[in-house]
């Protein structure tokens, strides 16, 4: 027996022109104008596994004393210039997220005792313009943290730099921060890790920026999480929930794409690098992967099933099956008429069946529908549907997500065009209908969530520039709606993936045409977290 399993995010769209990103075709479009190389050549001049950055240790403060409420206040405006913490070598409460004024005033007082056997190691950690740094790790646009990091500020006309010293005992780490003016002599910044993210944020009063909280809004905030993560940034790659944990492969940075497995434990957000074995997929971005559940016996396993994608000129129509219990990668045969290689096509997880739709192959976008039968995993089969109906055009960068029986398509782009119109396939009856929203919104390579009754579409292209928008479509009444989001959200991206776990949607990675990013973020969504129990509703087409 195999139970439907599927995964709501798209693994990050990404062109199938040769490697070319279609949302600067789009916006720029000829494909001398387009930014992004036709390739994405091996980069050998960095080991992935050579950590460079540099770590620091965990807080053990423990998480009351630091935080009594993660909303701003408008009687806090303390403005922080040094700030002491207290590090050891292990962790009891994590401090997750960053972004309140309450928090900095808070963990300004956390005391710690010098030790007299201590060596001062010193970071000069310069934060610089635009020009001086192409390639901020966080959206320059992003309000909070992300305006820290990559913009100059300035006092009195000087550059004001973060200097991070690191003492080192036999018991304890201390990290000593402090804004401070620096001459104009250029120093090399190393790539901040979360701790610098969170120093940097304790010694600003951009947190103050942001308008108080009602308990009952949604609010943004940046996740600190802790072990080996991603040693670079990511986009186009995927991630699936199984049980507590978040898995995430393959994606791509400017120059390589990369087929690593991460896994992070979404109660403690410690990341991963497990050591996989068998057939490992090639280097992919803009795949799928879909979650899929056997019985083995009387215990339920989990298998992750990678198909498509590519390396920048190169296309896949290959399976690749992990298991997650053995960590094994294995390529099994498929019998029926094969599917055709490609990439940023829409999956979803129907009946003991995993249905594509669309995509590109490096030439044109697709608009064909295939179903591969996972139902016997020593025996998977390809087969074509031809549902009957106006079928979408064909596009890449969409979104499915299976609503009971019917698929949602969202979005996407031929290379040309944005879209904005909404199509449903019902797998019933094959059938594809259109939906007239009363507001139709163009998006690319954006990530659509279920929440309930809602599709939470975050972020993506909308054929002139990146946004970082949240649009809740209605799916009850196929209406587009719009709430208030307090906090800090994350800067505007399209690439990214999105997952939802405990109430919270979770934002990881993409690309907004110039930087891609490393950053985790989160979105509370308070008030609406009974969303996810509202099942008993249905699509009217």
């Amino acid at each position: 027996m195999v139970t439907k399993y599927s995964s709501d995010i798209r693994p990050s769209l990404v062109s199938w022109n040769q490697g070319v990103d279609c949302s600067s075709y789009v916006s720029h479009g000829s494909l001398s104008e387009r930014p992004e190389s036709p390739t994405l050549p091996i980069d050998e001049s960095y080991d992935d596994d050579q950590q460079y950055r540099y770590a620091l240790p965990t807080p053990t403060t423990d998480r009351s004393t630091l935080i009594s409420s993660r909303r701003p206040s408008e009687s806090c405006n303390t403005q922080i210039s040094t700030t002491s913490i207290d590090y050891s070598s292990t962790r009891s409460s994590p401090v997750r997220f960053l972004s309140s004024p309450i928090e900095t005033a808070q963990r300004r007082h956390v005391k710690h005792q010098p030790s007299s056997k201590s060596s001062t190691v010193p970071y000069q950690i310069q934060l610089p313009t635009s020009a001086d740094n192409p390639s901020p790790p966080i959206a320059p646009s992003s309000p909070g943290i992300s305006a820290v990091t990559t913009s100059r500020q300035k006092t009195n006309g000087n550059t004001s730099s973060l200097s991070v010293s690191r003492h080192h005992t036999n018991s304890h780490h201390k990290m000593n921060s402090s804004v401070s003016n620096l001459s104009s002599t250029k120093r090399s910044r190393p790539p901040l890790t979360d701790y610098a993210a969170a120093a940097i944020e304790l010694t600003s009063s951009s947190g103050a920026q942001n308008p108080p909280a009602p308990a009952a809004g949604m609010y943004w905030s940046r996740v600190i999480t802790y072990g080996k993560a991603p040693t670079r940034p990511l986009r186009a790659h995927s991630a699936n929930m199984v049980g507590e944990m978040m898995y995430v492969f393959g994606g791509c940075n400017q120059k390589t794409c990369f087929n690593h497995l991460y896994i992070l434990d979404m109660d403690t957000l410690s990341w991963t690098k497990p050591h996989t074995f068998g057939q490992v997929p090639p280097p992919l971005r803009a795949h799928s992967c879909n979650v899929i559940e056997y019985m083995v016996g009387k215990r339920k396993s989990y298998f992750l099933y990678v198909f498509g994608g590519g390396d920048g000129p190169n296309y896949f129509n290959d399976i690749y099956v992990l298991n997650v219990d053995t960590l094994t990668w294995t390529k099994p045969s498929v019998h029926g008429k094969p599917i055709s290689p490609r990439r940023a096509h829409a999956t979803c997880v129907w009946q003991d069946k995993i249905v594509i739709v669309g995509g590109g192959n490096g030439t044109q976008a697709l608009s064909d529908v295939y179903v591969l039968d996972v139902s016997d995993p020593n025996r998977l089969c390809w087969s074509e549907i031809k549902p009957s109906g106006p079928a979408p055009m064909a596009r890449g960068y969409h979104t499915g997500n299976l609503i009971k029986d019917k698929l949602v398509i969202y979005g996407g782009s031929d290379g040309h065009d944005c879209f904005r119109d909404i199509h449903i396939l019902n797998l019933t009856t094959n059938h594809w209908s259109q939906i007239e929203l009363d507001r139709a919104i163009p998006r690319l390579s954006h990530s659509s969530t279920q929440v309930g009754s809602y599709l939470f579409i975050i972020g993506g292209h909308d054929g002139f520039k990146y946004s970082n928008d949240v649009i809740l479509l209605n799916l009850v009444t196929m209406t587009c709606e719009t709430k208030k989001i307090y906090g800090s959200p994350p800067g505007p991206r399209g690439y990214h993936t999105a997952v939802l776990h405990d109430c919270r949607l979770y934002i990881l990675g993409g690309y907004d045409g110039t930087h891609v990013f490393d950053d985790l973020y989160t979105l509370e969504l308070s008030s609406c977290a009974y969303l996810p129990q509202i099942t008993n509703f249905d699509i009217d087409v």
